[in-house]
């Protein structure tokens, strides 16, 4: 047996095509633009590619795309103001501080201070709260693009069993919300589980976020399985994985794929699985915003 690639960069363009094509009749029918502001602050290498890469696809499918750049040293007061100041233009219906912070900026802090209905990495506790109650617009990006692959690979999902091995506020829990909407029996497990083998071999759905190369060894997996992998860890080079051009270090997933691949029925590779929905669930987001903010109704995305 071996697995079906679940391949991350097609289903990406399926849904850039939709929201590009949302966007366009967005504007040619009502003169709205979706707009994106992204801020930045600090010069941490990693954090300016995201955000270089975001503005990109922003532009590409026709948004305004704004970006504040705030140097290290800023205050937290500077980068609240710039919130708020973002928070009062009309024409930025999405906002994206890019995480993590410099040390004296409180994270909280500037997530209360953002306009829920900006909140397109969706983080606030308003937008936390609507996932919880059955009631949001807004979800954060990378889960919900992990839905729509299961979605498209396995249609309903009513009645299996997920497991989630990872319990952060920008995955685990708000993708365990999305899996228990959609019907499925939902388990949520983390680094201090009790046999957490044992916990995965029961999982029709095996989700793993949890930051540890490898982590998932191929004996975890129940037979016919589908497993997401939603780690990106970098290793040595000499390592298994997919080599990233810097010659150092490779980007390799917190599944160990090729052993689960004998046993899985379907997984995401790492890169070019998950990821590739992220930016993408990004721009369904401002999109859906930017209708909101208008008074229309969601775009069909």
């Amino acid at each position: 047996m071996s697995a079906t690639i679940i391949d991350g960069k097609a289903h990406a363009a399926a849904l850039r095509a939709r929201v590009a094509g949302e966007a366009a009749r967005l504007k040619s029918e009502h003169g709205v633009i979706p707009g994106l502001a992204t801020v930045l602050v600090g010069d941490d290498p990693a954090s300016e590619v995201y955000v270089r890469n975001k503005n990109k696809t922003a532009q590409a499918l026709g948004f305004n795309s704004v970006h504040r750049h705030l140097p290290g040293t800023a205050s937290e007061a500077e980068v609240l103001g710039e919130v708020r100041a973002l928070n009062g233009d009309k024409s930025v219906h999405g906002i994206l501080v890019q995480l993590p912070l410099p040390g004296q900026i409180r994270e909280e802090a500037v997530l209360d201070a953002l306009d829920p209905a900006k909140d397109v990495d969706a983080l606030t506790p308003t937008n936390a709260g609507l996932l919880l109650s059955g009631r949001a617009r807004l979800v954060s990006c990378t889960p919900m693009g992990v839905m729509i692959l299961l979605r498209e690979t396995l249609g309903a999902i009513t009645g299996l069993d997920a497991l989630v091995i990872g319990r952060s506020l920008l995955f685990g829990k708000p993708a365990a919300q999305l899996l228990l909407a959609a019907n499925a029996t939902v388990t949520m497990a983390h680094s201090k589980t009790r046999d957490l083998p044992a916990l995965a071999r029961r999982a029709d759905i095996l989700i793993a976020a949890i930051g540890r190369a490898h982590y998932v060894k191929g004996d975890w997996v129940k037979p016919g399985a589908t497993v997401i992998d939603v780690g990106i860890n970098r290793v040595p080079s000499g390592g298994a994985g997919t080599d990233t051009g810097e010659g150092r270090t490779r980007l390799v997933g917190d599944v160990d794929t090729d052993e689960a691949a004998k046993v899985a029925r379907f997984i995401t590779p790492v890169p070019g699985g998950v990821g590739a929905m992220t930016i993408v669930c990004l721009m369904r987001n401002t999109l859906i915003a930017a209708a909101a903010q208008a008074g229309l109704p969601a775009p069909e995305v």
